[in-house]
């Protein structure tokens, strides 16, 4: 099982966007039309979980995520990962090298949004806010050091 990270010209992207359109996660289709309109951009990309080919998961690091009018950047987001490959801490993995990609290009914190209970606290997360999404539901705003 690998980690790669994808920008928009990346072999895999088409093949992520179609997965993320079909997988079972209502947020799937968000991001396969994100994928596919153009909306990452810069340092932004789609990190995928596969083994060989077959996508197994997936997650993003963009700028902004589903809380508007905040302050922080950058985000983790659309973690991912396929019922038949859990288990595998693939979660874990695909966080660990987005921090580490985004290391890579600068930023020192990371943040992500939640409305899970206890479940990114064991990645090193602390929750710093809770704020309302663009659909109307409460989020919890967690961060990180990098």
């Amino acid at each position: 099982m690998t980690i790669q990270i994808l920008a928009p010209s990346s072999l895999m992207w088409e093949r992520v966007a179609a997965y993320a359109e079909a997988c079972p996660w209502n947020a799937g289709k968000t991001l396969a039309r994100d994928m596919r309109s153009g909306a990452f951009t810069d340092w932004e990309r789609v990190l995928a979980a596969l083994d060989g080919e077959r996508v197994c998961g997936y997650c993003t690091v963009t700028k902004r995520d589903c809380i508007p009018d905040v302050p922080y950047t950058p985000y983790i987001g659309f973690v991912f990962v396929d019922e038949a490959c859990r288990g595998q801490r693939l979660s874990q993995r695909m966080i660990e090298a987005a921090i580490k990609y985004l290391a890579s290009v600068g930023f020192d914190r990371v943040y992500l949004t939640s409305d899970h209970e206890n479940l990114y606290e064991k990645y090193g997360f602390a929750v710093i806010d809770h704020k309302t999404a663009y659909w109307g539901g409460e989020e919890k705003i967690y961060t990180r050091e990098i």
